[in-house]
């Protein structure tokens, strides 16, 4: 997992961290060991873990969480459920152990929360008549799982509807606590900014911990500072960007495919040749790729829109087809010995290039359709400002040939917000179609986006179209291959999240939006302490002498998720010399449009 201290924040020390915890409490439990994975815990612990450790450790079995009887070998002593601290998931827990009660040979049963333990958990294991049965409840601490060299993520699923719709400040607890587990790891960060009411209430929860860390002096307190300055963004700042098409080459891998976990399933048929043994191979079968920076070519074309990918891989194919050849004609033994040490570096890059080869065809095949070039035309007309306070005739289009719902709605949050809200007969009249053509179950889903500010009535000020000048978040004519904004990473729009980020690091910060910033909701945070006033001089990033000094770093933290568009247009920036900075991204989950709304949608099971 070397790739993961390649960056300048050794990212590598949350992983160790982690996998030391997790490793002391199954040491904890002697004999052979089966798991039992909360669902949503099984792709993000195997970032710190992988299968082949925790069988060192005993782990014979590994099962998803799911209600019922629990089928495990006799061989087996101990059975360890590893859990998010929810209700109902301790009712499936309950039901797993009644289900063994009585059985020979006796096994022990073991809980590990995480990241903390639960009053409320444990006092419903206990109305189930299963807390006893327990010898360890323990708390694995885990707040972060390491994606890559720049980038932490919580995975927690539902944290911008608990915040924003049920009004449940939980999450935004365990995000102060994640940091505060940063700041143990890599020293106090000095300099606090943010937008957004979650995260002016994190600021405050991440202060109390401060002061309580302080007092008991376990913050270590480092000559130099890893992390100088945390940019909290709460998503709800920003609603526009996640539903954009992302246009990198790892964003349209996640639009269509899905990125889990740093993994991508694809068909297996698209991987080998026709030849090889295609009865054995079924239509359903599936090929697992890993896509970290750790594989050098993924690394280089991962954050390119996808116009400029073509260009990367037909030049590498060039360069490893005269590697190859360089193997004919006459050679020294010196020379024969060179290439063959050579030889394993570049059979692994040409399996490299074959792959990604294979995955731009199969993605150009979905950008070359009529659909996604219809579609992606009205998303950018609406960026616009195109006819945005009228019915889309492609929206009404989709919804009489009922395309799949979810497309319908983020092609009309995203008409709903770049027109600073619908007009109150255009928004009836949206609703009504919605729920004539895709059924009454669907009603909860429209108010939930209508509480969280994505579909609602228009209102006096225009914040979008004011927003959309004064942060240049269109940008036309824009070079895709070789860019120069951040724009590149939609084509034409620019994340206003990441032109906040960007507006930071000027030399007068958020001051030189001070006319726009009152469009944004929530308060703005920024956060000096006076400790560290000898140094804000510096903190002024275009400073004449910047150039001379290590480049700053920047902690951006997303509350209620982040793209990879958003992340490609950071470490776009993170490349310009001029600005002399570098972002490590965190964020409470990786979301695009599809995920975003489906977290907030009600009764999707049932459609």
């Amino acid at each position: 997992m070397s790739y993961l201290a390649g960056g300048r924040l050794n990212v590598g020390l949350v992983q160790e961290q982690a996998r030391k915890r997790l490793l002391c409490l199954l040491e904890k439990c002697d004999g052979p060991k089966a798991i039992i994975w909360d669902q949503s815990l099984a792709g993000p612990i195997g970032l710190v873990a992988k299968y082949n450790l925790l069988e060192e450790y005993g782990v014979v079995k590994m099962y998803p969480l799911y209600g019922g009887t629990l089928t495990i070998p006799p061989n087996i002593s101990n059975v360890i459920f590893i859990s998010r601290p929810q209700l109902e998931l301790m009712d499936l827990i309950a039901e797993n152990v009644h289900g063994e009660e009585g059985k020979r040979p006796r096994k022990e049963f073991h809980l590990f929360f995480v990241p903390r333990k639960s009053l409320l958990c444990q006092k419903k294991l206990q109305n189930r008549g299963v807390f006893g049965s327990f010898t360890l409840i323990e708390e694995f601490k885990c707040d972060l799982f390491p994606f890559d060299n720049d980038l932490l993520s919580m995975e927690l699923s539902g944290s911008f509807k608990e915040f924003h719709l049920e009004n449940d400040p939980t999450c935004l607890y365990q995000v102060a606590q994640a940091i505060q587990g940063l700041q143990k790891l890599y020293g106090k960060i000095s300099k606090v900014t943010g937008r957004g009411p979650a995260a002016s209430k994190v600021w405050e929860l991440l202060e109390r911990l401060n002061r309580e860390e302080e007092d008991n002096k376990s913050l270590p307190v480092s000559g130099s500072v890893a992390i100088e300055h945390l940019l909290l963004l709460d998503r709800s700042v920003d609603l526009l960007s996640p539903l954009v098409t992302q246009l990198t080459y790892e964003g349209l891998i996640d639009e269509i495919y899905g990125i889990k976990y740093n993994t991508v399933q694809l068909p297996a048929r698209k991987f080998h040749d026709s030849d090889d043994s295609p009865t054995s191979m079924s239509l359903n079968d599936k090929e697992q790729i890993i896509l970290n920076s750790g594989e050098e070519l993924f690394a280089e074309i991962r954050d390119k829109n996808f116009n400029g990918v073509g260009p990367v891989l037909s030049k590498k194919a060039k360069v490893i087809s005269s590697q190859f050849d360089e193997r004919h004609g006459d050679k020294s033994v010196q020379e024969i010995k060179q290439f063959v040490a050579r030889l394993p570096h570049m059979l692994a890059t040409k399996q490299s290039l074959a792959r990604h080869t294979t995955i731009a065809e199969m993605i150009k095949e979905v950008t070359d359709s009529s659909n996604f070039l219809e579609s992606l035309q009205v998303e950018q007309e609406l960026l616009n400002c195109i006819d945005t306070d009228k019915p889309n005739a492609y929206i009404e289009d989709m919804i009489a040939q009922q395309q799949p719902l979810l497309k319908v709605l983020r092609l009309l949050c995203i008409q709903s917000l770049t027109n600073s809200g619908l007009k109150p007969k255009l928004l009836d009249y949206y609703k009504r179609e919605i729920i004539h053509t895709y059924g009454f179950q669907h009603l909860p889903t429209i108010l939930n986006l209508e509480k969280a500010g994505l579909l609602k009535q228009q209102q006096s000020v225009r914040q979008y179209a004011v927003l959309r000048k004064a942060l240049r978040l269109t940008v036309e004519d824009e070079s895709e291959i070789a860019p120069k904004d951040i724009s590149y990473v939609h084509s034409i729009y620019a994340p206003l999240s990441v032109r906040l980020a960007e507006q930071l690091v000027q030399l007068n910060g958020w001051q030189g939006l001070n006319d726009v910033m009152g469009l944004l909701p929530g308060p703005t945070i920024s956060s000096v302490p006076y400790n560290v006033s000898s140094s804000v001089r510096r903190n002024s990033i275009t400073s004449e002498d910047s150039s001379s000094e290590p480049p700053k770093l920047i902690l951006v933290f997303f509350i209620g998720g982040c793209t990879f568009a958003e992340i490609s247009a950071l470490r776009f920036l993170s490349q310009q010399e001029d600005l002399n900075v570098e972002f490590v991204v965190g964020t409470t989950r990786l979301i695009n449009g599809d995920t975003f709304l489906t977290s907030l949608m009600e009764d999707l099971e049932r459609t």
